[in-house]
């Protein structure tokens, strides 16, 4: 039976400051794992996709509430949500595909299929107006003694 080891729950404002920060502590809290450097980084980079998704898309125009939960469990495996009270996505579907974005000219529109590929599972639930939740999970290799 797989149990959760650990956890850890972060809110801070939807500014790009904290991209920095909220990256530098999934990492941290990552860590206990042992993930390889390559793992690491893949975690790293997959949180800084979503937090950058709200603070560019849920609030365009206003600074707003973003909260980063995480979770580890005995399988050697970690979980991260990263939700956001913002605009919402209309199309999960649609904003799921490679260079959709809303963002503008100098938008990618490649975040989702970032954290798809760096991650094993992905999940994004939205409500337009109410917000959206982005779900992340990967099992790291075990390290042998």
């Amino acid at each position: 039976m797989i149990k959760e080891t650990n956890s850890f729950k972060l809110e801070f404002p939807s500014v790009s400051s904290n991209e920095g920060f909220a990256r530098a502590a999934a990492a941290c809290f990552a860590a206990r794992l042992d993930p390889t450097l390559e793992e690491l980084g893949d975690i790293k980079t997959a949180v800084s996709e979503a937090v950058t998704n709200c603070i560019v898309h849920a609030y365009p125009d206003s600074i707003g509430r973003i909260v980063i939960k995480g979770r580890t469990f005995s399988d050697n495996s970690i979980e991260i949500s990263v939700r956001d009270w913002g605009k919402g996505i209309p199309d999960v579907e649609a904003a799921r595909q490679p260079l959709f974005t809303t963002g503008g000219d100098g938008r990618s529109g490649m975040g989702f299929t970032i954290m798809e590929s760096f991650m094993d599972r992905l999940r994004v639930r939205s409500a337009p107006g109410k917000g959206t939740t982005v779900t992340m999970s990967r099992r790291l290799t075990p390290r042998r003694p």
